[in-house]
């Protein structure tokens, strides 16, 4: 006789997989279309999550690269390849950090604050309206609020390993990215 317990975790482990794998393709179709929608603005969406974490209000004066990295949950060596990127097309500039010499602050240029706010946003915005098309407020509540339980346990998945990346306090992205 079957032990009706391990018919549910074959069950949670076949939905888990299913699970992830669904959170795989939408990564990588948030890549491609995302990427689509401000291509032409010189953007990736890898460069709309930078401007986006250096438009919000509570940084001003910008972020370093370390608090950059978490927040973005990169590594400082992928995030270092971005920066010099968007720095070369005049979209963010760093500059040794006054509180701490060793490191290095990230600003967003005025062409950034430009291209950004008067291109990149509301192109965004179209993009989330197509991507959340048929999805209710609720939905979309409901959707965030598991999100954000799953980035909760992957994230002590991440402090159990040791890992130096981290993310924010809140975890969110903001700008257009919320």
């Amino acid at each position: 006789m079957d032990n009706p317990k391990n018919n549910l975790d074959i069950t949670r482990m076949e939905l888990a997989n299913r699970l992830f794998f669904r959170l795989y393709q939408c990564a990588n179709m948030l890549h491609k279309t995302g990427t689509r929608a401000v291509e032409d603005l010189g953007l990736t969406t890898q460069q709309w999550a930078v401007l986006g974490a250096l438009s919000r209000p509570e940084v001003p004066d910008g972020m370093s690269v370390g608090d950059l990295a978490r927040y973005l949950m990169v590594s400082r060596q992928n995030l270092s390849g971005l920066i010099s990127r968007m720095e070369r097309d005049g979209h963010v500039a760093s500059a040794p950090d006054g509180r701490d010499r060793r490191s290095r602050l990230v600003t967003m240029t005025e062409h950034g604050h430009a291209v950004w706010h008067r291109e990149a946003v509301p192109r965004i915005h179209d993009y989330y309206g197509q991507a959340l098309d048929e999805f209710s407020t609720g939905d979309i509540t409901h959707t965030l609020h598991y999100l954000l339980k799953l980035l909760d346990n992957m994230k002590q998945i991440d402090g159990a390993a040791g890992s130096e990346n981290g993310t924010s306090d809140d975890g969110e992205m903001t700008g257009a990215q919320k």
